[in-house]
């Protein structure tokens, strides 16, 4: 028996895409586009809307375990990357691991695996650059980041920043996708919350002489006859720049001006 082909409309949510993932094998259909809640839905295919359904997509969930240490951390992080069209090549990646089982992660020659692969290799290595590049700010007792980073890495940066600031309250803000880290002292005190307006507030002068120091000692440690801004953009790509302290300059009329050492 063929399966019909349909164009899939749902949530945006991962529970969502797993409820769609669960009805498509129910009815038979094979999923050619999905839509999220805010994009215009024209298809020549059957559209079919997707109620999530959590009892459902914890079903689809659960049987990742087929899939092996690795297919299953593919099967969950895909799905958080930037690739564009990510809902069809998670949705292939899911039909090869049924039928592929524990093999699915390391089938590196299938061009889908591939596909899914090198997105989670990039959302994992960004997240990874946002440990070191994040930066906080203290506003009125809470500590405050913002970040843009082109996939969804909080996540991945939440077990990080909660356990190397388990006493603090603090917000990391990631700009691109509409969201935040909220974290607050005690046991599961964190969320990763939707977020429409995000105003961190004005810093207080504590905050600007903080930021201050710190613009300071970056310049003074800096090696004038090693400097090499190719090796530093390697290192430090400069997308991540706007968000990093020494980089900014709004504040630097606030306070007298501190010159860095000859």
């Amino acid at each position: 028996m063929s399966w019909t082909q349909i164009s899939c409309q749902y949530d945006g949510t991962y529970f969502g895409f797993l409820s769609c993932v669960f009805d498509c094998y129910v009815n038979r259909e094979e999923p050619v586009e999905f839509h999220g809640p805010e994009d215009l839905c024209c298809s020549l295919y059957p559209l079919r809307t997707v109620v999530t359904d959590e009892e459902h997509a914890r079903r689809v969930y659960r049987s990742f375990a087929k899939f092996g240490g690795e297919g299953r951390r593919l099967a969950v992080r895909t799905f958080l990357t930037c690739l564009p069209d990510k809902e069809l090549w998670l949705w292939r990646f899911l039909r090869l691991g049924y039928a592929q089982g524990a093999r699915v992660g390391q089938n590196l020659t299938d061009p889908t695996v591939d596909r899914v692969r090198k997105a989670v290799w990039h959302l994992e290595h960004e997240a990874h650059m946002y440990k070191g590049f994040t930066r906080f700010s203290d506003l009125d007792g809470v500590l405050v980041g913002e970040i843009e980073p082109k996939n969804r890495v909080l996540p991945l940066l939440q077990a990080h920043f909660c356990g190397r600031y388990p006493q603090e309250r603090f917000a990391l803000h990631d700009r691109t996708h509409h969201e935040a880290l909220f974290h607050q002292p005690g046991p599961n005190g964190w969320a990763i919350l939707p977020v429409e307006d995000f105003s961190p507030g004005p810093a207080g002068a504590e905050e600007l002489a903080c930021r201050k120091l710190w613009r300071t000692f970056y310049n003074t440690i800096a090696i004038e006859g090693r400097y090499n801004p190719k090796c530093r953009m390697t290192n430090m790509p400069k997308r991540y720049w706007a968000m990093m302290t020494e980089f900014q300059k709004d504040w630097d009329t606030a306070l007298p001006e501190v010159k860095p050492k000859a």
